[in-house]
Order: structure tokens, then sequence, then C-alpha cells
């Protein structure tokens, strides 16, 4: 297997256990965020109010930006300011375009930077710098502190329960998302 196709660059660390990593990753930065604007929110509004386009506790566009994140920065990791702008700059492109294609196409808007507090550097409500900030932040988080207790986490159980446990969540958060947009 070529090391071009692994993310993390760790002896003990296959294609298939760098998937279930993968998969870890992004359910944990999906739950981060929920979390994140819960308390956002809680700040911004007085009152505590339910985030998000799922039943369950995770954001789906931060499900796929930690996977995103991961993928594009920790071959950075030697860098720390490599990975923090890197991140600003893929979370501050993936938030735009998606706030962008949900507003012009779907005529959906999930967020709206204009209307809440500590929203300096907004561009069309889409993004704004706190928020572009904050991802970087937590990027640095993600590649210094969450992976590698991941991997030092898949070292000590099999591969087959790394596995397990990676298609569960996945599929909660997938069986989440879909009934969620059936249902609502």
């Amino acid at each position: 297997m070529s090391d071009k196709v692994l993310i993390f660059k760790d002896k003990n660390v296959n294609l298939k256990n760098t998937i279930n990593i993968l998969i870890i990753i992004m359910v944990i930065s999906g739950i981060c965020g929920f979390i994140y604007e819960t308390l956002f929110y809680r700040i911004d509004l007085g009152y505590f109010v339910k985030r998000g386009s799922t039943f369950g506790p995770w954001i789906p566009i931060y499900f796929f930006g930690g996977g995103l994140l991961a993928i594009f920065t920790y071959r950075f990791k030697d860098k720390p300011l490599i990975v923090f702008l890197l991140a600003c700059l893929i979370t501050g492109v993936l938030e735009y375009g998606t706030g962008y294609v949900l507003d012009e196409l779907f005529h959906t808007r999930l967020w709206d930077y204009n209307i809440e507090i500590w929203n300096f550097g907004n561009i069309n409500g889409y993004i704004c710098l706190r928020s572009i900030l904050l991802f970087g932040f937590a990027n640095l988080f993600l590649i210094y502190y969450v992976i590698p207790k991941l991997i030092s986490f898949s070292k000590k159980i099999s591969e087959d329960n790394l596995t397990c446990i990676s298609i569960i969540l996945l599929c909660l958060f997938v069986i989440d998302t879909v009934t969620y947009q059936i249902i609502r």
C-alpha cells in the first residue's frame, strides 16, 4: 500500500484503520460542532435552542469539515501555523460554499451571521472571522490531541473492534440524517 494513500503515517495504522479513525474523527467533529453551537446560541439568544439538521447530537457540516481537515492538514502537523491557516481556508470555503448553495439552490438558510453576535468579518452572512478562527484553533486541537489519542486507541484494540465502532457510529449518523430529512 502506497504511503500517499495513508493520512496517518504510522507503521501500525493501515488503510482500514485510517478509514476507521477518519470516520470516528468525523463523528467527534459533528458532536463538537453541536456542543459549540448549543453553547454559542445560548449566549447569543439567552436560551437553549436545538441546532442542526438531525435528531442526534451532531451537525453534518462539522462532520464533513472534520474529515476534510484531517485529510488535508494532518500531513503538515510539523508546521502548526500552516495547519491553522489551512484549516481557516478550508473551513471558510466549506462554510461559504455550503451556505451559498443551500441558500441559492434550495432556498434554505441554516445559519446567518448577519443576525448573530460577534459577527465581525461577516461575508454575506455565510462566514465570519469568529467562526473561521475558531475552526482554525479547533483544528489544532484535532491534529495535536484528538488524532494522536485515536491512533493510540487504535493500537490498543483489535482492528475488527475499531471497524465495528466506526461502522456503528457512521450508520447512526447516516440513519439520523436521512430520517430527519424524510420526517421534517
